[in-house]
């Protein structure tokens, strides 16, 4: 079934306009899709990635969940979509705490970002099938290093120390797990 997403302006305005998924011309100048990701913690303050399917873009690379907002969605009921559909972790969206956004001119990409404080272990994990092939729960240096190593994608690792820097490098003290604040 064909995937659409809506449009947006400059200012994050609907245009009223849809755009195919798979279309392979850029999008209009000045017009925007939404994309969401979503940084999984769980209880234990490790990180939820997830590996490509090696037929996709940036194949094998370990990232974070998230995707496009499909038409008609809101961005946080397509960040919970997305990190069902991945994952198999179920969140209301009410769980999600926004954390920011970063415009994309370039690929006309505004990204949206979500934080998922949920209690679930490795066991919890259901991969989508022809999306993703692995998961690991990581600290925060683990996912450093997995990035120095080119092994987690580099523009997502990059896009993490900005949107979530508040958080991302709180530790408690001789550990190196995540520590969220309120």
């Amino acid at each position: 079934m064909a995937e659409y997403f809506d449009l947006y302006d400059r200012d994050l305005m609907p245009t009223g306009e849809k755009w195919l998924r798979d279309e392979t011309k850029r999008l209009p100048v000045g017009r925007f899709h939404a994309v969401v990701n979503i940084l999984a913690v769980n209880r234990d303050g490790l990180i939820l990635i997830t590996r490509r399917h090696p037929d996709k873009p940036f194949g094998g690379w370990w990232e974070i969940s998230g995707g496009s907002v499909l038409a008609g969605e809101k961005p946080k009921d397509g960040a919970a979509r997305e990190l069902f559909e991945e994952t198999g972790l179920k969140a209301d969206p009410a769980e999600l705490r926004y954390m920011g956004q970063i415009i994309r001119e370039l690929s006309g990409c505004v990204h949206f970002f979500y934080l998922f404080e949920g209690d679930f272990s490795a066991e919890d994990i259901v991969l989508q099938e022809g999306e993703t092939v692995d998961s690991r729960l990581v600290t925060p240096s683990q996912l450093a290093q997995m990035a120095e190593r080119d092994e987690f994608l580099g523009f997502s690792f990059n896009r993490l120390r900005g949107v979530y820097a508040d958080i991302f490098f709180d530790r408690c003290e001789g550990e190196s797990r995540l520590v969220l604040k309120k």
